[in-house]
């Protein structure tokens, strides 16, 4: 296992979170980050090598450029239908992959990127930072010591403002949808870890975007999915916290077994307060990205295959697909 600086690349800043990621990956002695940020930008975005400059971030100009500073991985943070494209490049360079989740809009896209990566033999790992916080393995751990009994059913809950400063967020050809798209992956993808990627079954969902009615997606929903082990599980997604909300949003989970409950905050490590007459909470304890960044770049020194990985986003990816039919059908949506 070699101990050399690896050299990371971020493609794209169109996700929120390539800063965080930049920012955590800055700090490293044993990585170089390089990135680029290839167009189109909406107008107004704060985007490319002014956005770069003002973060410190290194920057090159094109994606081929990237390339060629000789990566060790790559990071991709793109708009979500734009996944797939700079997966299957990666793979065709023999780069390992993080992709930003979802890992696609679509079962298919989602599919033919993990089918890439397995040809060249790229390890393919899915950004889900949430399975990573001090929380949930609080949570796994106490589940599989049997504090609750046999887990019967979940309740999830991911609800956050509506995405401002990166407008394709509420736009249905580059995000793939709404808050169905943005939220339901999170809460699945803990489900998925849980259960040792036990599929889905069948999907009920309900939606609409009452909250905002001028967005062109939906900005709420209800989503109850079947396991095939029998495992009930329904999320609450939403953009529905207000501008003046201490922060984006937040994620919980109550695991409900035959002899308890057990509940997670995955943000609840915060002290409340009040700054400049607004209320504020200030966070504490492990930032969850820069976790998930460790065992990505465990994964290229350990040559191995990091978790979630690919086969993770196909399964949520096929729970989101199965919610928009059935939301649109009205009618539960069986998964065969």
């Amino acid at each position: 296992m070699t101990t050399d600086p690896l050299t990371i690349g971020i493609v794209s800043f169109a996700h929120p979170h390539a800063l965080s990621y930049a920012r955590a990956l800055g700090q490293r002695a044993d990585v170089r980050l390089v990135a680029t940020d290839p167009g189109p930008y909406a107008p107004g975005e704060d985007r490319g090598a002014e956005l770069a400059e003002s973060a410190a971030i290194p920057y090159v100009d094109t994606v081929d450029e990237l390339y060629a500073e000789g990566l060790d991985g790559v990071i991709i943070c793109t708009e979500n239908a734009r996944h797939r494209p700079f997966v299957e490049q990666a793979a065709a360079a023999g780069v390992p992959v993080l992709c930003e989740k979802p890992l696609a809009t679509t079962v298919a896209d989602a599919e033919a990127m993990v089918a890439a990566c397995e040809r060249a033999g790229v390890p393919l790992m899915v950004a889900f930072p949430v399975r990573f916080s001090p929380a949930f393995a609080a949570l796994r751990e106490a589940l599989a010591a049997g504090a609750v009994g046999e887990l019967r059913a979940l309740t999830g809950t991911n609800n956050g403002q509506l995405p401002a400063g990166r407008g394709w967020f509420a736009d249905p050809e580059l995000a793939g949808g709404g808050a169905l798209t943005d939220h339901v992956v999170h809460i699945a993808d803990l489900v998925d870890a849980l259960t040792d990627g036990t599929p889905a079954a069948s999907v009920y969902a309900q939606s609409n975007n009452l909250l905002h009615p001028t967005a062109a997606v939906e900005t709420a929903g209800l989503v109850s999915v079947r396991y095939a082990n029998g495992l009930l599980l329904t999320i609450d997604c939403s953009w529905s916290k207000p501008a003046d909300y201490p922060t984006w949003g937040g994620l919980t989970l109550q695991a409900v077994g035959e002899a308890g409950i057990a509940d997670l905050d995955a943000f609840g490590e915060r002290v409340d307060g009040f700054a400049g007459g607004r209320q504020t909470w200030l966070s504490y304890g492990a930032d969850a990205d820069a976790v998930l960044l460790d065992a990505f770049l465990a994964g290229i020194r350990d040559r191995t295959a990091p978790q979630p990985d690919g086969h993770v986003g196909v399964r949520t990816a096929r729970i989101v697909a199965a919610a928009y039919e059935s939301a649109r059908s009205g009618q539960p949506v069986e998964l065969g």
